[in-house]
Formats: C-alpha cells, sequence, structure tokens
C-alpha cells in the first residue's frame, strides 16, 4: 500500500520561503524588453511594442512610429532563459478545447488526445513546446508561478517553452498596423504562490473583469442523446428517454439532441431519415410539452460538401485562392464526420446575418434556450481568405459567436464545443472542458483530469461541461471514480446513458449528481489526487481520487474538529481531527467524504 499525504495548509508545506531562481525568473519577464518583428524583418525597425507593468498586471501595445503601413508578424514579450530545473512540473492551455500539456520543461506530455501543433497543425517553434494563453510552473520546493494573458479581444498569446527558455508572443497575423496607428494587444499576468487553485482562482478574477459573464442560474443538467446512440438517434430515442426522465429523474432538466438528427453539416434547419419523417422542430416542442426542456446540437460554423448551405451561399465562408470555400483539410483537421468541412466567415456581415437568423429560428420557431454549439474551432479556422482582411482570426470569430448571441437571445445558455479557449471568453454560458468520455479507463482517467485542470474556470467565467456521466460499461470502482470526478468539477451534468435501461442500481448516483454544487474542487498541485469542494457554513467535501492500479490511503489534515461520512455509501465515518487517514482506497476507485464541523 502506498501512503499519500495530502496538505491542505498549503503555506506550511512551503514554510521554507521563496526560491531565488523562481523569484529571478519573476524580475527578468517584468525587466525584458518587448520586440516586434514585421512579416518584412527589414521593416521591423518602425515597430514600438512597449509593456506596462502595474503590480502582476501588464499593459500591451504596439504603435508603427514609421511613414508607411507595415505587416506584423508577432510581437515577442519575452525570450529569457528560466533558470529552473528541466524536470519542473508545468502546466499549459490549447489554443482549442481538445489540447492540454502536462508533463515537465524537459518532457512536455500532451493531456488531450488531439494536440494544436499535430492534429490542427498549428506552428510551433522548432525546439519549444508551444501552449496558449495559460502556463504554470511547479519548481520543486519553491513556489509555484503563473504567467497567463487576461485578455483575448484581438490577438492570440502563446507560451513557448523548452529545457532551458521560456517565451512569450501575441501573433500579429501579418496585418497591416498603419503610420501613427496604435494597437492595445493583450493583457498578461504574473502571480506566485503555493497553492495552484489560489494562483488560478486570482486569474479567473481577473479575467472575468474584463470578460464579464451574465451568469446562468446554476449547472445545467439534462440528457445527451450522442452517447447512446451516436449518429443514428431517432425520434423514439429522444421520446422514450425523455419519458425515463419524468419518471425517474425529476432534476435533470434538459433534454439534448446531439449530432444525428440533420442529414449533413451546414442544413440545421432540416431533418435526416432517422426521425422517420417528423421534423425536428416538432420533436423539440413535444420534449417542452413533455414538462422538459429542448436542447440542440449545431456546429455553426461549418458544413459539408453536400450541404445545401455550402451550394447555395458559398460567398459565407472563409474562401481559397481561387475565391472558393476553403475545404478545412488543407490546413488543418477537415472534420470528423461528413467532412471535409469549409468554415463561415464570422467577419462577413452577410454570414453574421445568416447566423443570427438562424438562432433566431430555432428559438422563435422550435423554443429552443440551450445551443451545444460544437467544432466553434472552425471560425477561428487559419489559413484562406476573410471578407475583412482587417480582422483577426479572434476578431472574426468573435463576430460571428455576437451574432448568435443576438440570435439566440440574451437569456439562452451556449455551450462552447471544441472551441477555442480565450477567444471564447465573455460570449459562451457554459465550456466542455473535455473530450468525449468512453468507457474504459483510459477514457475515464484521461478525460478527467481534462476536466480537472480547467476546473478554476467553472463559475467565474462560464459553468464547466465534464462532457457526459456514463454509468454502464464500467466496473463499480471506475463507476464511483467517475461519479466523484464529476461531482468534484462543479458543473454541468448530463447524463449519457440510455435512461429507459439504466440499471435502477446506478440511478441513485445520476439522482446525486443531477444537483451539482456549481463549486469545483480545489486541489494544491498537478497531481490531483485530494480535491476540497466547500459547501458553506463550515461545511465541505472531499474528493479523493485514486488514480493508480495500487491500493492507496490518502492523508487529510483538519484545522479543527469534524463529523465525516461517506457519500456514496452514506456510511458516518466518525469524527476526525489533525491528520487523518481514509482507505485504503481500491485501485481506479475513489472517496467522497463529506465534513461538517463536529461543535
Amino acid at each position: 500500500m502506498v501512503t499519500i499525504r495530502a496538505v491542505l495548509a498549503a503555506a506550511l508545506v512551503f514554510a521554507g520561503g521563496w526560491s531565488a531562481r523562481a523569484d529571478g525568473l519573476g524580475e527578468r519577464i517584468r525587466t525584458a524588453r518587448p520586440v516586434a518583428i514585421a512579416v518584412d524583418p527589414a521593416r521591423s525597425a518602425s515597430l514600438e511594442a512597449t509593456i506596462r507593468w502595474d503590480g502582476d498586471l501588464a499593459w500591451v501595445s504596439l504603435r508603427n512610429a514609421g511613414t508607411e503601413p507595415v505587416a506584423v508578424r508577432e510581437v515577442v514579450l519575452f525570450d529569457l532563459a528560466h533558470g529552473l530545473a528541466a524536470d519542473t512540473p508545468f502546466y499549459g492551455e490549447g489554443l482549442q478545447m481538445l489540447a492540454q500539456t502536462a508533463g515537465t520543461l524537459a518532457a512536455p506530455v500532451d493531456v488531450g488526445t488531439y494536440p494544436d501543433r499535430s492534429h490542427y497543425r498549428l506552428p510551433e517553434p522548432e525546439g519549444f513546446r508551444r501552449v496558449y494563453s495559460l502556463l504554470t510552473l511547479e519548481p520543486r520546493g519553491a513556489m509555484q508561478e503563473l504567467v497567463a494573458f487576461t485578455t483575448c479581444r484581438r490577438f492570440i498569446g502563446a507560451f513557448d517553452v523548452s529545457a532551458t527558455r521560456l517565451r512569450a508572443t501575441i501573433d500579429g497575423e501579418g496585418i497591416a498596423i498603419e503610420p501613427g496607428e496604435t494597437w492595445s494587444l493583450e493583457n498578461l499576468m504574473l502571480a506566485r504562490g503555493p497553492s495552484r487553485g489560489d494562483l488560478l482562482a486570482e486569474l479567473a478574477r481577473e479575467i472575468a473583469k474584463v470578460h464579464p459573464r451574465t451568469p446562468w442560474p446554476s449547472p445545467p443538467t439534462g440528457w445527451c442523446s450522442w452517447y447512446c446512440f451516436g449518429p443514428r438517434v431517432t425520434a423514439t430515442d429522444v421520446l422514450d428517454n425523455l419519458a425515463a426522465m419524468r419518471a425517474s429523474f425529476p432534476d435533470l432538466e434538459f433534454v439534448q439532441v446531439d449530432d444525428g438528427y440533420q442529414p449533413t453539416m451546414g442544413d440545421w434547419l432540416e431533418t435526416g431519415p432517422g426521425f422517420g419523417g417528423r421534423p425536428i422542430g416538432e420533436i423539440l416542442r413535444e420534449i417542452r410539452a413533455g414538462g422538459r426542456e429542448p436542447a440542440i446540437w449545431v456546429a455553426p460554423f461549418v458544413a459539408s460538401p453536400d450541404s445545401r448551405l455550402l451550394r447555395e451561399r458559398p460567398e459565407l465562408f472563409i474562401a481559397g485562392d481561387d475565391g472558393t470555400p476553403l475545404p478545412s483539410d488543407r490546413v488543418m483537421f477537415g472534420g470528423w464526420r461528413l467532412g471535409p468541412w469549409s468554415a463561415i466567415d464570422g467577419s462577413d456581415p452577410a454570414a453574421q446575418a445568416w447566423l443570427a437568423e438562424l438562432f433566431a429560428t430555432m428559438r422563435r420557431e422550435w423554443g429552443v434556450r440551450y445551443f451545444k454549439l460544437d467544432a466553434t474551432f472552425w471560425g477561428l479556422m487559419h489559413g484562406g481568405k476573410r471578407h475583412d482582411p482587417k480582422a483577426t482570426r479572434v476578431e472574426a470569430f468573435r463576430r460571428g459567436m455576437e451574432a448568435i448571441r443576438r440570435g439566440a437571445g440574451a437569456d439562452a445558455y451556449l455551450l462552447g464545443c471544441n472551441q477555442p479557449m480565450w477567444p471564447s471568453l465573455g460570449l459562451i454560458d457554459g465550456s466542455r472542458s473535455s473530450l468525449d468520455i468512453g468507457r474504459e479507463w483510459s477514457s475515464v482517467s484521461s478525460t478527467g483530469r481534462e476536466n480537472l485542470l480547467r476546473g478554476w474556470q467553472n463559475g467565474t467565467l462560464w459553468w464547466n461541461d465534464p462532457d457526459a456521466v456514463v454509468l454502464t460499461g464500467l466496473p463499480e470502482s471506475e463507476v464511483r471514480f467517475h461519479a466523484t470526478l464529476i461531482h468534484a468539477t462543479g458543473g454541468a451534468v448530463l447524463s449519457g446513458d440510455d435512461l429507459s435501461r439504466l440499471p435502477e442500481g446506478r440511478a441513485p448516483t445520476l439522482r446525486m449528481l443531477s444537483r451539482p454544487t456549481g463549486v469545483a474542487a480545489r486541489f494544491d498541485d498537478l497531481g490531483l489526487e485530494v480535491g476540497r469542494i466547500p459547501l458553506g457554513n463550515g461545511t465541505a467535501r472531499y474528493a479523493l481520487l485514486n488514480w493508480s492500479g495500487d491500493a492507496r490511503s490518502v492523508k487529510v489534515t483538519f484545522d479543527r474538529a469534524v463529523k465525516a461520512r461517506d457519500v456514496w455509501s452514506g456510511n458516518d465515518l466518525g469524527t476526525r481531527s489533525g491528520e487523518t487517514t481514509f482507505g485504503p482506497i481500491a485501485p481506479h476507485d475513489a472517496m467522497l467524504i463529506e465534513v461538517a464541523p463536529a461543535d
């Protein structure tokens, strides 16, 4: 048996003071001089990049001091030797939802299975691993470091790491800055401290100041058709699950019809053959009449080669050199089904009008106010020609998303899926935080890490969507691990099982999960083994996760006497205080412990 000590009083862990090397890194970043690089390097001299620091926050700008327009390749905010050990653990965000990076500076590891650099064919400097928008470092025996962009209004910010160096850049995309013009680029933040969770909570608060959202009241709950029926979903499947929800799951609100109802990508108002000739709008209205809220899957920025939309409105799409819609497989991933897709040009007012009317129709005629927006990364697709040559990729994407919001309504729930992460800030109400779940341990564990690494975003930037809960096809221990982890995200809960056939023994777990706390567990490090979920009035839950193939006991330190119980079994675990042991926890298993003040 292996014993893990999880000390929650994080200041005690680092009571030896700050590392001189880590402290020096922050100082070198603050004193670095940014360098702007033109597409034609010989014209870089007229570009003046400036960083203005105020405490831990920085504002970045670029001015063209010359007399001619200059096409900007990138702005390098800093490029320096970081002075950290090569085995320093780190974490970096992806530009798109399916990519995250962890490991160490010398040996990066892809957390997601669809990396930016390979699957989406985004450029990466030789000798570096590129991550986007957020970088955390965990020097051993020293304070943790965070450097991140707190805005994404126009430009994409990235960090390049290696065993010896650290760079930060902003992509100029070859757009020309006019003589005398000044661009406000993206804001930067530096922070350091003993707890990963505390640093990320501070970052979330700073981001929300610039990209505020009107919060949806609570994380949504419901059922999703994809994980039991896939693209072969039928009207009968949907209505059978509606009946099961009404009979047994009163807290599941939304019935989400996923990919498969439409005949092809792009023709979202039409219905495919699987619905027996019944229009999708009719099914959605029946869901509402049955006492539940209808929800619909849409991939608004893409169209398949055989779509009516692409055939009749080719001018709405990002164009290739020949002026016709550019198939996305020429520059990046072509799409997972019915591809290669072409991408809607969000910079085009006509495309914005089409998007707004599409969602207004679904809201007005179908009564939908929950929209799962998949494949939205195609709205940020690199390459090709857009209607507005001065618009950055971020601006084009955000204009398209703003049009969707106008059509769907200010009170609609927009869920981003396979989305660009930072470019979506302030535009969506929910954010998928992992790849699709599968019914095997490799998927439960890998998507679990993806979700927990983004837990800090939940409730401040948006509600996280950890993907569907699957309670069938897994052994009991892995069901308990999966359920504990989903609860620990604090986010949305949508069942992915066929509820009309769900074993009765799994129903209590789903009923408990269908009342999410809205509060994500906070983890102190990248081990993600002990997470604390504060519930108020001194009550908290602890998610104790055993990722390994060995039985493990976990030690948690309480600073006062608490009464403890096992949430899943209901067993009373007695009064605990100080350092206390829970377990042993079986391989690929978990405990969910609730504690309350003993006095």
